[in-house]
């Protein structure tokens, strides 16, 4: 079991954050399905502003930018995923080719046990 840390940032016109949370409390069962079958196991997503923080565990030897492409395989995942990047942009600091953009782990209470 692997897990990942991703940011990325709500576009900032009125409704834009109402609009997310209310899209991901009706999220499509599609959505659901293609995420547990390109083996995500647990995803939570956090906000604090405009900020959203990603966090999800996924089978050993998944690779983000592998294997979130192949949701896209699905019409709807296809469709989900376009609705959502009309919501969102990139975070500043994230590399020309991100969307969601990998965090640095820099502490883990598990660290010291």
């Amino acid at each position: 079991m692997t897990f990942h840390a991703l940011t990325l940032t709500l576009r900032s016109e009125p409704g834009v954050i109402d609009r997310y949370k209310a899209e991901h409390r009706a999220v499509w069962p599609a959505v659901i399905l293609g995420l547990r079958r390109i083996g995500i196991t647990k995803e939570r997503i956090f906000l604090k502003g405009h900020r959203l923080f990603l966090y999800f565990e996924a089978v050993d030897g998944f690779d983000v930018a592998r294997d979130f492409g192949k949701l896209n395989s699905d019409a709807d995942c296809r469709r989900w995923d376009e609705l959502m990047r009309s919501l969102q942009k990139p975070v500043p600091e994230a590399a020309p080719k991100d969307w969601w953009s990998e965090m640095e782990l820099v502490f883990d209470l598990d660290w010291w046990q």
